[in-house]
């Protein structure tokens, strides 16, 4: 196999920026040479869970030396999957209510920046005190104590933070979570050696899991972070390698958690520190957005306008970045921290810092973050920062090419920021799909990766065929990287739409794919379908709402999906979950949950067959609203 072969890639200007780089090595590079997947694997059927394994199920050997079947090892295999991606978000909940604590009680050194959205948490939450930072100490620890409740007290916020139809479903099925945590805890008890055999118990508990990820994990993350770091400001803002400006020193964050950036962001705005960087020869200090964190610092830019210089691409783009030569540090505190970036920071000298262990790579420097040494750290950052630009741009190549990316990416877009953009509430957004101008409305959310069909390929594909059919796309996560470095999130791909969509863009200024920012927007997304089924009295698997993860990556992708099948959303992926070995597990997530949540599994590769599928679905929800 030719070492220089490298995957599709739907962004064709990254592609020919990386083959022009045959000597760096990228996951472009290793996806070719990994195309050969284990058959156990992919169904699931494999078990390690003993030594008496790794088991593996054929029709010859339909249960392990154990006595677990198909049915078994799948959903238990499943579930710790979920559970694995439920725990990664709970710990930025956790420590993004800490954050929040210590920064009111004076001890992380930034200051709480919107106070509208603290109030309306504070009303929500029954939080009675009108001093601002003991209000914001209350609210978090409403949360943090939801989260430490044994398995067996259902979290108090639930019942407070979604509609009264789902909460009621939920309370029948039985699946409302207690303590978060300790849920995450159990589903690893439950899926240990000679404990639970009962698949359908199992995918129940991973349903529970998807709620304590997407109240807490996601939507209650999200506003946390508008409390400490500002709400989201709709504007148009640059996207992809273009971003970065080789006059500035340019830190580049990866991972998810906005809020142990604060004290840093607070200071590299500051004249003084923007000096040092002059003292050093350069125009300042920039923060290039990458990965999650760098959607949800594109959200808020609005706040850091001089600082922030743009989101450069995805998951999958970060590795090219580093071979633009113009990064000087990777600071990283969470997934999507691919381990391919160490091999390429080495390659281009750039140093790296982490600030929190679960991102630990092996070559770089721990800081291990905590609110109350924020302000040192970020010091230790900047200074880091300094010393590797000093050592490393007269020995690298800084290729960075002009021509990728777009200046003209909407962004800043949430429940807020939305409603307000249409006059204060959702009844234009209404208006609009009840005329037939707007078919529906489809979120396309989740990850990238390399091999359902290449980078980026089916979800720029899937999105192009629903926004040809006047379904309005939502996304949100890695996807929205890939989705905005393509165009589509440009005013410009308003001529992509159908003619009713179109007229619609073109008549208010916006492209026909809203960008809601990181994977953690998907709990804004469940606002924005939420205050809609309120509106019109409905519960949410009555509207013309669908969902779609086309190139979900990781655990915590499945525990977004758990999310959505609980909310009663189709869910679409291009790739199956690895549970097609078990005929119990594949029958009751594409067809048996209906019954339960409304939602639905729906697995297609290919993705005009799943535009019609997912188009079929919406039109049927009209007609049964009578629109």
């Amino acid at each position: 196999m030719n070492s220089c072969e490298i995957c599709n890639t739907a962004d064709e200007k990254l592609g020919d920026f990386l083959k022009s780089k045959p000597e760096v090595k990228t996951s472009f590079n290793r996806e070719p040479q990994q195309s050969v997947k284990c058959g156990f694997g992919l169904q699931g059927v494999c078990c390690r869970l003993c030594s008496n394994g790794p088991c593996r199920i054929t029709p010859d050997s339909p249960k392990g030396v154990c006595g677990a079947n198909a049915d078994t090892i799948v959903a238990r295999n499943f579930l710790r999957s979920v559970a694995a991606g439920a725990g990664c978000y709970l710990h930025v909940i956790e420590n993004t209510a800490r954050n929040l604590k210590e920064a009111a009680k004076g001890n992380y050194k930034t200051k709480i920046k919107d106070i509208d959205t603290l109030n309306q948490l504070a009303e929500i939450f029954d939080v009675k005190t009108e001093d601002i930072n003991q209000k914001a100490i209350e609210v978090a620890d409403k949360v943090l104590s939801d989260l430490y409740k044994p398995r067996f007290d259902e979290m108090e916020l639930t019942k407070e933070l979604v509609i009264e139809p789902r909460y009621k479903t939920w309370s029948e099925l039985d699946i409302l979570p207690g303590g978060a945590k300790s849920e995450v805890f159990d589903a690893i008890v439950k899926t240990s050696t000679n404990l639970s055999s009962d698949p359908s118990d199992m995918l129940m508990h991973a349903l529970s899991l998807g709620i304590a990820t997407g109240v807490y994990g996601l939507t209650l993350t999200n506003k946390l972070n508008d409390i400490l770091l500002g709400s989201p400001e709709i504007r148009q803002d640059q996207v992809g390698l273009r971003t970065i400006n080789p006059d500035y020193i340019n830190i580049m964050p990866t991972g998810h958690q906005h809020s142990l950036f604060a004290a840093l962001q607070d200071k590299l705005i500051k004249e003084k520190v923007q000096q040092k960087a002059k003292d050093a020869g350069a125009k300042g200090f920039k923060l290039i957005g990458c990965t999650c964190v760098g959607q949800d610092y594109q959200l808020r830019s609005e706040h850091y306008q001089k600082l922030f210089a743009g989101h450069a691409g995805n998951n999958f783009t970060s590795e090219a970045i580093l071979a633009t030569g113009g990064i000087d540090l990777v600071v990283s505190e969470f997934n999507c921290t691919i381990p391919g970036l160490e091999e390429v920071a080495e390659d281009f000298e750039v140093a790296q810092i982490c600030i929190n262990d679960v991102a630990k790579k092996a070559n770089a420097e721990q800081l291990q973050f905590s609110p109350e040494e924020a302000d040192e750290i970020a010091d230790q950052i900047i200074e880091k920062a300094i010393t590797s630009y000093k050592n490393r741009r007269d020995k690298v190549e800084i290729d960075i090419p002009s021509d990728h990316g777009h200046d003209d990416a909407l962004t800043g877009i949430s429940e807020n920021s939305l409603r307000e953009f249409l006059g204060g509430n959702y009844q234009p957004l209404i208006d609009l799909i009840s005329e037939g101008k707007i078919k529906g409305v489809a979120g396309v959310v989740g990850c990238s990766n390399l091999t359902a069909q290449g980078h980026d390929i089916s979800t720029v594909k899937l999105t192009k065929e629903l926004i040809k059919r006047d379904i309005l796309v939502l996304s949100a996560g890695c996807t929205t990287g890939g989705l905005e470095n393509c165009g589509l999130v440009s005013p410009k791909a308003a001529e992509l739409a159908g003619d009713n969509l179109q007229a619609v863009c073109e008549k208010l200024g916006i492209p026909p794919v809203l960008n809601f920012g990181p994977c953690l927007a998907i709990g804004r997304l469940e606002l924005v379908v939420s205050e809609l089924a309120e509106a019109l009295e409905v519960d949410i698997p009555q509207l013309p709402v669908v969902l779609s993860a086309p190139q979900w990556l990781e655990e915590q992708a499945l525990a977004d999906g758990a999310f959505g099948l609980t909310l009663g959303l189709p869910l679409h992926l291009a790739l199956p979950p690895f549970v097609t070995g078990s005929e119990v597990v594949v029958k009751t997530l594409t067809e048996d949950i209906e019954n339960l949540t409304g939602g639905k599994l729906i697995i297609e590769e290919n993705m005009t067959t799943a535009a019609n599928e997912l188009e079929d679905i919406i039109i049927d929800r009209r007609q049964n609203l009578g629109l």
